[in-house]
This record gives C-alpha cells, sequence and structure tokens, in this order.
C-alpha cells in the first residue's frame, strides 16, 4: 500500500524552502523522536543540500529512551549534522542547546553576525511547539492535526539568531508501506487519509511483539494476546467496542488505540530503532 497525503500549500512551500535555502547558515529539522527515519523527508534532505543541520528529535517524552539516545548517536555520526532530543518539560534546556548547536555549525558566520536558522519538518512532528519554545512565547498556532501552519514566518530569537519557520512538508507519494505506516499512527497524516483498522493492526502487530508489557499492563490483561487481531479484540471487550450479539467492533478498537498511542498512553515507545552502523570510522 502506498499512501499519498499533499495538499496544495505543500507545492508552494517546497519552491519557497529551494528559494530561501542558499541565504540560510543552517537548517533545524524537526524530526519524531519515536520515528527519526520515517519522519526525515527525503525532500527536505534534497533541498538542504550539503548546508548543516541541527536534527531536533521532538516528542522524546514519548520515546523508548534508550533507543533515542541510539538515534541521537546515529544522527550525529553523518557529516555536518548534530542531532538534540527536545521535551517540552524542560524549554530552557531545548532554547539554550538549539542555539549552541546552530552557532556551532555556523562560525563562518563570526561572532557579531545574526545566525540564520531555517526550520523544516513533515506535518506534526512539534514544529510549531518548538518555534514557541525558541522564542519564550506563543506565536505559532499549535495542533494536534496536521498541516496547521501554511505560510512561512520569521521571527527573532532572544539570542539574536533569525529563525525562518516553514510549513509542514510531507512527498507526494509514500511508497515504503512500514514508513507511511508509522507517519500515520504518529499523527503526521490526517486521519481523513488512513483506515484506522489498518493501522490500528499494524500498530497491534508492532506492541504485542516489541513492547508486550506495556500492553498487558495498559489493558489490564492476563497475558500477552497471541496476535494483533487478539489484542484489538481485548481493547474492544474492555473499552466499550461490543456490537449486538457480543460481536466487537474491531475499528473502534483500531482507533482507541491509535489514540492511545498518539497520546503517550501505553509509555514510551519507539516504532523504528537506527540501523546497525557501518559507515567507516574516520581517522584523525
Amino acid at each position: 500500500m502506498s499512501l499519498q497525503w499533499y495538499p496544495g500549500h505543500m507545492t508552494k512551500a517546497r519552491r519557497e524552502l529551494i528559494a530561501l535555502m542558499p541565504s540560510q547558515d543552517v537548517m533545524i529539522e524537526v524530526i519524531d523522536s519515536r520515528l527519526p527515519k520515517a519522519s526525515s523527508n527525503p525532500l527536505i534532505a534534497e533541498v538542504r543540500g550539503t548546508k548543516p543541520v541541527v536534527k531536533v528529535l521532538t516528542k522524546s517524552d514519548l520515546a523508548d529512551p534508550a533507543v533515542t539516545r541510539m538515534w541521537v548517536a546515529y544522527l550525529e555520526g553523518e557529516p555536518g549534522v548534530k542531532a538534540f532530543a527536545a521535551t517540552t518539560k524542560q524549554p530552557q534546556v531545548t532554547r539554550k542547546r538549539i542555539a549552541e548547536l546552530c552557532q556551532h555549525l555556523a562560525e563562518h558566520r563570526g561572532p557579531d553576525k545574526q545566525v540564520r536558522a531555517l526550520i523544516a519538518g513533515v506535518p506534526n512532528v512539534g514544529k510549531s511547539t518548538l518555534v514557541n519554545i525558541l522564542i519564550n512565547r506563543q506565536v505559532a498556532k499549535v495542533s494536534d492535526k496536521p498541516a496547521v501552519t501554511k505560510e512561512q514566518q520569521i521571527v527573532h530569537l532572544p539570542d539574536g539568531m533569525v529563525l525562518t519557520d516553514s510549513p509542514g512538508l510531507m512527498w507526494p507519494k509514500i511508497e515504503h508501506e512500514p514508513r507511511a505506516f508509522r507517519l500515520a499512527l504518529a499523527g503526521s497524516i490526517p486521519d481523513t487519509a488512513i483506515d484506522y483498522l489498518t493501522i490500528g493492526m499494524f500498530g497491534a502487530e508492532f506492541l504485542v511483539e516489541r513492547y508486550p508489557d506495556l500492553v498487558v499492563a495498559r489493558y489490564k490483561l492476563g497475558a500477552v494476546p497471541a496476535s494483533a487481531e487478539a489484542l484489538l479484540t481485548e481493547i474492544g471487550r474492555r473499552r466499550g467496542g461490543l456490537r449486538k450479539g457480543g460481536v466487537v467492533d474491531l475499528h473502534k478498537a483500531a482507533e482507541l488505540l491509535v489514540h492511545e498511542f498518539r497520546g503517550g498512553l501505553l509509555g514510551p515507545i519507539s516504532l523504528e530503532a537506527p540501523p546497525i552502523d557501518t559507515r567507516p570510522i574516520e581517522s584523525s
């Protein structure tokens, strides 16, 4: 299954990114800590080229902390990349660290020049929340629905950095099915463009295999369900998903599972781990 969702304003956003990138000193790419690879847009990498980038892993309090640490180390092994796992619980730490990383990557600007940074990412990864943290006040509209920001906006940060916030940018067609499912499960694709049962079954299968203890604890189960369908069946029975005759409404159970995952109610979960690092180690 491939997934297509590409609102018209994203074509404009891509053109604007291409036009703006040469004037920027550094890019801040916002990715979801729970799915750093799936939420990293290949179009953004293409537009960035060799420009240095700070990769901010948002929603880190919702992700498996051990896996997030692995991702930060892996990403920092890429040339011109600094990575930081951010949380809304420590906004002052986030502001300080991102400013330091941007300054480090833009050392060529000199101490008396304002660093110009472009912030980009796929929809609903927490980009607007991050902008508000960086400027320490509410300037960007925040929503749990994707594609809320539709126009570029320029803000001046307290430390002197000039930040350009761009709309969330998806690529036209997501061919890789697991990637599409992870993005849908995390909420980067609107619910009107997904089938809850399909996404819920994907999420249930992953959870049973990778985080069985969290599943058992959340839904007060006696044992780990044998399959994704078995988990959804148990959720439906316990959470008001029974139709007449005692038949479980799997669609309703899947919808509940998806929303509980997005809200972090199941516990800290990462949907993907970094690949085994086979990159050569550079000699000093």
